[in-house]
């Protein structure tokens, strides 16, 4: 999150920029220092639990290592990003041994809270610089109340592949260990689509593009979905859709620390429905403004993100939906980019908010129906 602190300040010194059409400046990323390690996860075989409809807890599952870590760094500020079915982060010297014990404590809560296998892995930067790849990191603010990592170099893919490789991996924790997962939560419903099409963009180098006609190429996606009133923030202006009881329930009350399964669960539909009667009736309680919340919650929806390639969940018509197509295929035929696209018809928020009397809670958005990792499915599938 923003606190800064920690023996390392290398990421708190990054200067943060807004305009999200310059991500792919490379002045904007600075090199990870050599002593930091990246940290990847991801769900093994997520296309069938994606097939099985588990859709909200394959996002779940992705969401809580950057909870974890997150609380195991006591706030402390770490690079990570969101990638639906996983997720990506690094961290300094003095912060990998909490790193690796909530990495290996997640792996062991999603095998038997979510009933899904997640592999983790710890991979020392030095040793993506010996493939001859970098990570470079930088800070984008989508709202004057939150920063999150862009990360470049190849590096994070190159540690992703020797994951799933079985290399550098992290050992689950033994039965019965639960992270603290504090601060997530799933409490809003599917937000439909306003447009037509909530449409999961993946984008990616070919093998040996030239650098400057991609980013050419990225530039110009990105020009289309900005300048266009066609598409936009999948998250509407008034927030997401809240009902209770809430259809996360059940992931939340799992997440939770403290007493039996049904203890939990019965606290949490106890903390839900005061909380949605405060939202639903616009209540002031103390300093919380749920009006300035939800404002919060819109601004600092992360439905876009560069990870050693573009990644956005966009709220489209099908005619910009079409268009955005002929061009990503016009690229891909020459050699520049490769991609992949996922249509359907919602979007759902996944969120993590450490304290509501704060600025900085993220909320990570996906596809209602398959979202990063169906698009990533495709992706494969041009590829072959």
């Amino acid at each position: 999150m923003n606190t800064a602190g920690g023996t390392d300040l290398f990421y708190g010194r990054i200067p943060v920029f807004r305009g999200f059409s310059s991500l792919m400046d490379p002045k904007l990323y600075s090199p990870l220092p050599d002593d930091w390690t990246i940290g990847v996860a991801d769900i093994v075989e997520s296309t069938r639990a994606i097939a099985a409809q588990r859709y909200k807890a394959v996002n779940m599952a992705g969401a809580s290592v950057i909870a974890a870590v997150t609380n195991a760094l006591e706030g402390r500020e770490f690079p990570f990003v969101f990638g639906g079915d996983g997720a990506s982060f690094a961290v300094a010297p003095a912060d990998l041994d909490l790193a690796r014990e909530a990495l290996a404590a997640t792996a062991t809560w999603v095998k038997e809270d979510l009933e899904l296998s997640m592999r983790v892995a710890l991979v020392p930067v030095s040793a993506v610089r010996a493939q001859g790849l970098d990570v470079r990191v930088a800070r984008f603010g989508p709202s004057a109340n939150l920063s999150y990592a862009m990360f470049s170099g190849g590096g994070l893919g190159w540690a992703d592949a020797a994951m799933k490789r079985g290399e550098f991996a992290v050992e689950a924790a033994p039965p019965g260990t639960q992270p603290d997962l504090s601060g997530l939560s799933c409490r809003f419903e599917e937000i439909p689509s306003a447009r037509g099409v909530i449409l999961s963009v993946l984008v990616l180098p070919a093998r040996g593009a030239d650098a400057g006609a991609f980013r050419k190429s990225i530039e110009d996606i990105i020009a289309l979905v900005e300048r266009s009133p066609d598409a936009g923030r999948p998250v509407p202006a008034g927030g997401p859709p809240l009902r209770w009881p809430p259809q996360g329930v059940e992931y939340e009350a799992r997440a939770a620390r403290g007493g039996s399964l049904a203890k939990r669960r019965a606290v949490v539909l106890a903390v839900t429905l005061w909380a949605y009667v405060v939202m639903r009736f616009g209540i002031k309680v103390g300093n919380f403004v749920p009006r300035n919340y939800v404002q919060q919650v819109v601004e600092n929806s992360d439905f876009r993100k560069y990870d050693d390639g573009l990644k956005m969940i966009l709220d489209c018509t099908e005619g910009l939906e079409n268009e955005l197509t002929q061009r990503l295929e016009a690229a891909a035929s020459a050699g520049i980019l490769r991609y992949g696209l996922h249509r359907q018809d919602a979007a759902m928020m996944t969120c993590f908010v450490p304290s509501v009397m704060r600025s900085d809670h993220v909320h990570f958005i996906d596809g209602a129906r398959g979202g990063y990792a169906t698009a990533a499915t495709a992706l494969k599938a041009m590829m072959a």
